[in-house]
């Protein structure tokens, strides 16, 4: 059984990753922050937190170590170039809240065990909104002792956690959503498209039919979260992930083929889409003044 995590340290203060360490703070945990940019660190000036100087630093003041990082380079850097895992304590939980190649999961693992550590991938469903609203949803593979010592860290953070299986199986849990929100993202753009091929008013559309049995969580978050401006950082994420879901796959032995065509067809249109969605909003906003 392991023991009762009270101190949590976070690195990755971004757009979701801000509000998660956010999260921990208000519940009480003792949160050790460290950023690449002092400006970060506004995400959690809310609560109490002590700002570490280096990564090295942090490894050695924490129970649990959270990374919420763009890809597994960036995870591999934080652990070896920073000096994170030179400076841990033994036991020391480390947990990758990022999306990454499932195989890599399982040498991240054995690579922190050797160090004395021990990991839980677990990545987060939900956004920047699911993180502020605290209503995540949080993928997590690894030993069943430790997911049950860290569940409560996740919790502050996320409304579902589940434990998927062995180390790497969280990563393909997660790969697998993302491969449904990303193809079901080309589909929202190709009826949005007709739409205005059409002349309904979009606006309209998106917010009735996202209440009915043709919305989707691709839909809704085109028609509200997604700006243009969002869009052109989302598309190369989504890019990122379909590649990493179709060689995950292909490890496995399936065919990901038509999935992928699909799904980086959907992140190559969502800037266009994104556009057509707040142009046709600024459309409607003018016309009712």
């Amino acid at each position: 059984m392991h023991k009762k995590i009270d101190k949590v340290g976070f690195i990755g203060l971004g757009d979701q990753g801000g509000p998660m360490a956010e999260a921990i703070g208000e519940r009480g945990f003792e949160l050790h922050v460290w950023a690449r940019r002092p400006a970060s660190l506004a995400a959690v000036e809310k609560v109490p937190h002590q700002v570490h100087e280096s990564v090295a630093d942090l490894a050695g003041s924490v129970e649990l170590l959270a990374l919420c990082l763009r890809d597994d380079a960036d995870v591999r850097d934080v652990l070896d170039d920073q000096g994170l895992l030179a400076n841990i304590a033994p036991g020391t939980i480390i947990v990758n809240h990022g999306t990454g190649d499932p195989v890599e999961a399982v040498r991240i693992a054995a690579h922190i065990a050797h160090a004395g550590g021990v990991y839980l991938d677990a990545p987060v469903s939900g956004g920047s909104p699911g993180a502020r609203a605290r209503m995540l949803t949080t993928f997590v593979s690894g030993a069943p002792d430790i997911y049950e010592a860290a569940r409560a860290v996740f919790e502050t953070f996320s409304d579902t956690v589940k434990l998927m299986g062995p180390v790497g199986t969280g990563q393909f849990t997660k790969l697998f959503n993302n491969a449904l929100t990303i193809t079901n993202m080309k589909n929202v753009e190709d009826v949005l498209g007709l739409a205005r091929q059409v002349g309904l008013d979009i606006p309209a559309l998106i917010d009735v039919i996202s209440t009915s049995s043709g919305g989707s969580a691709a839909l809704r978050a085109l028609g509200h979260d997604i700006s243009p401006e969002l869009a052109e950082h989302l598309h190369t994420l989504m890019r990122k992930d379909m590649h990493h879901f179709a060689d995950a796959v292909r490890a496995r032995g399936g065919n990901p083929e038509q999935l992928l065509e699909r799904g980086i067809s959907g992140a190559r249109g969502l800037v266009e889409a994104a556009q057509l969605v707040a142009a046709s909003r600024d459309t409607t906003e003018s016309g009712a003044r």
